[in-house]
């Protein structure tokens, strides 16, 4: 089934309990943000959706092949990063995204799943080629790294051109060499410098990614599998503005681990509120949370990995208007893509196929204001 991609917007794939996210920036540029690709025969009867097989059919093409402007990475767990390699192949990816934390890892020789190291070898061809370009290697070649590590200070990184570093608390608006910021905007979260050491999830990419036209607007919360220690200090840090959200993907894929928690002087985890209350305050209407996820089950034994029935419970008490897991949307036994659409007439829920209905378009109420005027955006063959 080829789904129908809104003209600028936020597709999240059911994958089972994975990420996959695609964002239309605008006609020709789409933000993946991370992959959990399930490939499958024809016999195969899992719901979870082909990802790569789906997005070559929606992506431009450009020299005969499907062309994405980036694919940002928010940490090296399979299954945020399942079947990069073979995406790589069947797909020009212009430009990557990712934490210096995927370096550390290698050099500690951690475990890394295949895709894993097949992203962590492209990646650093592209630190190699941006270093000898002395700045932009161009399309096909470009790499931006975000947050800090001190491995960037030591060879082979040394040098690498600061054009293409992004620390949390700074805005990215250019994508693949084109200056997108009449459309788009991604505040970068986290990861925090003092968190470079922490367990992977922790280290997880966060983003606040912004679209706008020329009256409408649409904002999307990403933080990976970050929970409460992290996103407590994200909301502590960050200015309202950067944390507003009309669609959040619950992190972790709806674990409880964001709202719950045992501090060191608790023996039990117990309902962090506060953090509850600052997710909740930071909603748009019109607001929807996405688990990215299997159905969440109505009740959990101590030890089960998420989704979580809990946290969905406190997401319901927060969001505006729905609380949508990706494989019971519409329904368990066919699910399909989760969409929204940035359209001048504001954000809103367009469901599977990427149409809103009259009917949806009314009940909506039109968040955000005015900005610059819309202009094409090209394929990324421009510089900084």
């Amino acid at each position: 089934m080829t789904i129908q991609p809104p003209d600028q917007g936020f597709i999240f794939w059911p994958v089972g309990t994975g990420d996959s996210t695609t964002i239309r920036v605008d006609k020709k540029v789409y933000l993946q943000v991370d992959l959990h690709h399930m490939a499958k025969s024809e016999e195969d009867d899992d719901p979870a959706w082909s990802v790569i097989d789906e997005l070559i059919k929606i992506l431009p093409i450009l020299d005969r092949k499907p062309y994405l402007s980036v694919f940002a990475l928010t940490h090296p767990d399979q299954d945020h990063c399942q079947g990069f390699k073979d995406l790589n192949n069947r797909v020009k990816i212009s430009e990557l995204w990712m934490s210096p934390r995927i370096f550390r890892e290698f050099q500690e020789k951690e475990s890394l799943c295949d895709d894993a190291k097949a992203f962590y070898n492209e990646a650093m061809r592209r630190v190699k080629a941006a270093i000898d370009a002395g700045g932009d290697p161009g399309y096909g070649h470009r790499i931006r790294i975000i947050g800090y590590d001190e491995l960037l200070n030591k060879k082979p990184f040394k040098g690498f051109p600061k054009d293409f570093l992004t620390i949390p608390g700074n805005t990215i608006t250019i994508l693949d060499g084109d200056d997108c910021s009449h459309v788009f905007e991604a505040f970068v979260h986290a990861p925090f410098k003092d968190d470079s050491l922490r367990d992977r999830n922790d280290c997880s990419l966060a983003f606040q990614i912004s679209l706008f036209n020329s009256k409408g607007s649409g904002q999307a919360l990403l933080m990976g599998d970050l929970s409460y220690p992290i996103i407590r200090k994200i909301f502590n840090r960050s200015k309202a503005d950067t944390l507003k959200w009309n669609v959040l993907l619950a992190p972790h894929h709806c674990s409880k681990s964001v709202m719950y928690w045992k501090n060191k002087d608790e023996d039990e985890e117990t309902l962090k509120e506060d953090i509850v209350g600052h997710i909740g305050d930071a909603a748009l209407n019109p607001g929807y949370v996405v688990s990215s996820s299997e159905p969440v089950p109505k009740s959990n034994s101590s030890g089960d990995n998420p989704p979580h029935a809990k946290a969905k419970i406190q997401y319901k008490t927060i969001v505006p208007n729905k609380f949508i897991c990706t494989h019971e949307h519409p329904d368990k036994k066919d699910p399909k893509p989760v969409i929204f659409e940035v359209k001048k007439t504001g954000f809103s829920y367009v469901g599977s196929n990427g149409k809103s209905s009259k009917s949806m378009q009314d009940a909506l109420k039109v968040s955000g204001g005015a900005v610059a005027p819309s202009t094409a955006v090209g394929f990324g063959h421009g510089t900084h």
